[in-house]
């Protein structure tokens, strides 16, 4: 019954937090340098988390080859991942980013497919759908062209680079200890990020006219609260739940997402976005239906492979 509860916390911080997140980019963007804004804050998410594991007296020290798998796969998810996630909001909606976010499972579907992985009818059927519906949100938008069509191009692109690492993490070596891993992982994408920022000379527009407030506030959000502590949840959960009911949070913060964008930024979504998200949406709670039954009947081994839709 205690761990029950804990459970359902942690559940809920994965929920609100990380949908939350693409409302606090897109405050954060405002008026922040995006590729800096990035990288900062998972540098300093990667030190409070380093920090609080030496206080708790768990041992940082991977060997070669896992610090190199966790940092390949930092700098992926997070580096290009995340970090185009904050280029795109520049141009697009919140709730947009999300809805193209939320395909990443369906992705990782055709990733499997292509790698020869035995993928059942109904889920790639399931996967065909919610494409169809990423397509909705896509396509009318890029043959509109400007600033949009970017956006939403950039967009797609770091969801292909989530799904692209979600997908080979199953083929690295990690530390075993998932808070290490984490940890790694934002200290590497963070890294790459900030150079590739300096390259760009975004440290030109850090002036006193863009540590506005709220941006700022924003930032400091994303860094401790979506980085740090929504992380930490995630790499617990994936420890002590099962794996069908932690990935639920993949169909979850889209839906957060868009109700926060449209509560506080007045987004609203064309009929065929809507559509659109719907089809995700739904493609997504059968996939991960799908697959959540498969592994709880299949032998550890093939589990394994078939849990990397709930991994990050």
């Amino acid at each position: 019954m205690a761990r029950g509860w804990r459970v359902w916390t942690a559940l809920w911080i994965v929920y609100v937090v990380w949908g939350s997140t693409y409302l606090g980019i897109k405050l954060a963007v405002r008026t922040l340098p995006p590729v800096l804004t990035a990288g900062t804050r998972f540098l300093v998410a990667a030190v409070l988390l380093a920090l609080v594991l030496t206080l708790l007296g768990r041992s940082l020290r991977v060997t070669a080859k896992e610090a190199i798998g966790a940092s390949a796969l930092g700098i992926v998810l997070l580096g290009a991942g995340v970090g185009m996630v904050h280029v795109a909001e520049q141009r697009i909606d919140s709730g947009i980013a999300a809805m193209i976010a939320g395909s990443v499972p369906l992705q990782v579907v055709v990733w499997r497919t292509l790698a020869g992985d035995r993928v059942q009818r109904g889920t790639a059927a399931a996967a065909l759908v919610g494409l169809l519906g990423l397509a909705l949100i896509v396509v009318p938008g890029g043959f509109g062209g400007g600033s949009s069509a970017v956006g939403l191009l950039i967009m797609l692109g770091a969801s292909l680079s989530w799904s692209r690492g979600s997908f080979i993490s199953r083929r690295l070596t990690l530390p075993p200890d998932p808070f290490v891993a984490t940890t790694i992982e934002m200290l590497a994408g963070g890294l790459v990020l900030l150079v590739l920022g300096s390259a760009l000379g975004e440290w030109s527009d850090v002036t006193r006219e863009s540590l506005q407030a709220g941006p700022v506030a924003a930032w400091a959000y994303l860094a401790v609260v979506g980085s740090m502590i929504a992380f930490t949840a995630y790499a617990w959960l994936l420890r002590v739940a099962p794996i069908s009911q932690v990935v639920t949070h993949q169909y979850v913060n889209p839906l957060v997402a868009v109700a926060l964008g449209a509560t506080v930024l007045g987004e609203r979504p064309t009929a065929l976005t809507a559509v659109g998200a719907a089809l995700i949406v739904g493609a997504v709670i059968v996939t991960v239906s799908r697959e959540g039954r498969t592994a709880r009947t299949s032998s550890p081994a093939e589990s394994n492979e078939q849990n990397e839709l709930g991994t990050d």
